[in-house]
């Protein structure tokens, strides 16, 4: 477990397992990040039971300190140790929990986890441009625009410019 001020980020257990089910096929969370597709129990399932096999891929519960309810997750993907490299993402599951920095801070433990532990120099993500908060998210934690891709992705009926970000590790010499 990876204790922040207000949050810790760590494994998930099979309780998450439900939330992370009804956060997966919640239609107007989905807008943010991807065009919806309902999820079946059986490939939600199996989704879950291999999180951990999967090499290339970290999945952290995000909770507040002093309660065990899983509240949102992230996600570091795409590890590649030849070039030291991955992509994150985020959700916070219910609304009342977003808006209150609880993102911030759990993309900042995600990161530290990355250069202490995972050795990595660079982690990127992309971002619907109509995103704001996540976008302030990101540039509060240190992430650089890098590009857009214009029309990139189809949701809700039309297409969304999707933006590239990314953070390379800090930089630190020895005295």
């Amino acid at each position: 477990m990876i204790h922040g001020a207000r949050i810790t980020i760590g494994p998930l257990v099979p309780d998450d397992f439900g939330p992370l089910f009804r956060w997966a096929n919640d239609l107007e969370a989905a807008r943010l990040n991807g065009p919806y597709r309902p999820t079946d129990w059986m490939i939600h399932k199996e989704w879950c039971d291999n999180i951990g096999k999967d090499a290339s891929k970290v999945v952290f519960a995000i909770r507040k300190r002093d309660d065990i309810s899983i509240i949102g997750y992230v996600q570091v993907v795409n590890i590649n140790a030849v070039n030291r490299s991955a992509d994150m993402g985020i959700r916070i599951g219910e609304a009342a929990n977003r808006g209150q920095g609880y993102g911030r801070e759990a993309v900042a433990l995600a990161l530290e986890f990355c250069w202490r532990h995972l050795n990595l120099m660079r982690v990127a993500l992309a971002v619907f441009k109509g995103n704001a908060a996540a976008l302030n998210t990101y540039k509060a934690v240190g992430f650089k625009r890098e590009g857009v891709l214009r029309n990139a992705v189809f949701v809700d009926g039309g297409f969304v410019d999707v933006i590239l970000m990314a953070k390379l590790r800090p930089t630190t010499r020895a005295g």
